[in-house]
């Protein structure tokens, strides 16, 4: 998926040229399913957000201050390429997720996504712009979140496409609590849009009284992973909780997920907050982490060279500083089956499955990296 880019002041670290450093071995993991190697790609990246892969291998690359990278099939990482959008970049705020348009190799399309600046603060956005060589061209917002408000947490932002081509967009509340029960806005939503930014006319809330016509399903708080499950054709999320409550969600049309009214975690200061089953009427995880993964990125692996892997969802970790694998059949969550945890030292901000079936990691760092995992 393409990820948007930040334009900021950012310390001489991150403006000095970033190295790769292809077939670097770090270490090597041993997993369940046998020794995983782990190879340094590049490094000294200012906190990379989000990657995709092109048709032709390369790969995709953004940082949060606002720059977008090629990463060549042979290992060497490009200059910034021109042509993003300008984004606000201050908190959790900057470019974030990328995207390839599913009709790329006809049309050039690539999406990112991003905080937007307006007069009244920043907002989740999402945009595209044709790839020509080392340029976006034409790059054009297609969605932003309403209002904009002055708040530099919780912007979601994960793209993912569903098999029918639309375009599907994760939102956070802002850290604003109870925006998320109210269709009047765009918080801590799953937006759906068509790949022009049009509306569906099939989206639920169309023609319904104040509510936001984009809006897919609401009462989320932050998602940061978003994956279409390659058998089902349903879209699972991964979102924050509070202080302990991540949570594991497969995505309803018109759903509510309760948030800020219940969560399997509590307030910072402490506060309780009901649990989900108290309030039936929203819907409740299919699993959630007390203490908390601070999930980001997801997959539903479907390679050959982790076999054991094949079906699973792969989520990153940044608390959890690991890759966290939770097995599927039948297209849900396996019940009673152990999830996994791939370590990495390192805060895991997003996962992408490669062309041939390895596994490259973003580290979320000042001096980020990009890893690839691999059988020997």
């Amino acid at each position: 998926m393409l990820k948007p880019t930040i334009q900021s002041v950012i310390s001489f670290a991150a403006i000095a040229a970033p190295t790769v450093a292809f077939a670097d071995v770090e270490r090597q993991i041993d997993a369940r399913s046998g020794p995983v190697m782990v190879e340094r790609l590049a490094d000294r990246l200012n906190h990379p957000w989000g990657m995709a892969f092109l048709p032709d291998g390369r790969l995709l690359v953004t940082e949060r201050a606002g720059r977008l990278h090629i990463l060549s099939s042979e290992g060497e990482l490009s200059e910034p390429l021109e042509g993003v959008p300008d984004v606000a970049s201050s908190g959790q705020g900057g470019l974030l997720d990328v995207a390839v348009g599913p009709d790329f190799v006809s049309t050039g399309w690539i999406y990112l996504s991003y905080s937007a600046k307006g007069e009244d603060g920043s907002a989740t956005a999402v945009g595209r712009g044709r790839l020509d060589g080392d340029t976006l061209v034409g790059f054009k917002t297609l969605f932003h979140q309403q209002p904009f408000v002055d708040s530099n947490k919780h912007f979601g932002g994960r793209i993912a496409f569903s098999p029918d081509g639309h375009l599907f967009l994760t939102t956070g509340e802002r850290g604003l609590f109870d925006p998320a029960q109210d269709l009047s806005n765009h918080f801590g939503t799953v937006i759906r849009i068509a790949p022009d930014g049009s509306v569906p006319e099939d989206n639920p809330f169309v023609g319904k009284g104040d509510a936001r016509p984009e809006i897919w399903s609401y009462g989320h708080r932050n998602i940061q992973g978003a994956a279409f499950h390659p058998e089902t054709n349903e879209l699972w999320i991964v979102e924050m909780g509070p202080r302990g409550g991540d949570e594991l969600n497969r995505v309803e049309r018109a759903g509510n997920y309760g948030w800020p009214l219940v969560s399997w975690g509590t307030h910072y200061n402490g506060a309780d907050i009901p649990d989900p089953p108290t309030r039936p009427e929203f819907i409740d995880a299919y699993k959630q982490w007390t203490p908390v993964i601070a999930p980001s990125g997801m997959i539903f692996y479907t390679g050959d060279m982790f076999p054991q892997w094949r079906g699973s969802a792969l989520i990153g970790g940044l608390r959890a500083e690991a890759i966290v694998r939770v097995p599927f059949s039948d297209g849900s969550v396996t019940k009673d089956a152990e999830e996994e945890r791939i370590h990495l030292d390192a805060r895991v901000r997003d996962v992408e499955q490669a062309p041939d079936g390895s596994i490259y990691v973003l580290t979320d760092e000042g001096n980020g990296r990009i890893l690839r995992l691999s059988r020997q």
